[in-house]
């Protein structure tokens, strides 16, 4: 009788071990719940986005094109509605090197080479208008509205 005991506690440590070790192989299953859930093919999209938003911060923010030719910005002035904290990337085309300013708290500074050039503006906290803008060019570029 000291066998069934025995093996009870044994079989108890080792299903705990099994499910333990599932839990630390993918960070994504640990914030689930339901062992079916980690199972089913749903969370593996969201995890994978995830991964590729954190590598590409401004993923899910807008992309706005830059088009810098000689003396001339497109888009000129135009209002831009951001969420707050969200990033904006830029898409950058032009004829010369230079650099555009972001006129937030704290202020971004962001150099473009000549080609192409993909720019991301961190995520702003504070509301309000922000302007983005070619010093050298003495032109607004666009006007974030932050809300």
């Amino acid at each position: 009788m000291n066998t069934p005991r025995g093996i009870l506690p044994i079989a108890l440590l080792v299903i705990g071990l099994g499910l333990t070790g599932c839990g630390s192989d993918d960070p994504a299953a640990s914030t689930t719940s339901s062992p079916s859930a980690s199972g089913s093919s749903s969370p593996a999209p969201v995890s994978s986005s995830a991964a590729s938003e954190s590598s590409s911060p401004a993923a899910d923010g807008p992309v706005i094109d830059v088009t810098i030719s000689g003396d001339t910005v497109t888009p000129n002035g135009e209002r831009v509605e951001v969420k707050k904290g969200q990033d904006i990337t830029l898409n950058v085309t032009a004829d010369a090197p230079g650099e555009i300013h972001v006129h937030s708290t704290p202020e971004q500074e962001l150099a473009y080479d000549t080609g192409t050039t993909t720019l991301t503006i961190a995520g702003i906290d504070q509301p309000g208008l922000v302007d983005v803008e070619s010093h050298s060019l003495e032109k607004v570029i666009v006007q974030l509205q932050v809300s």
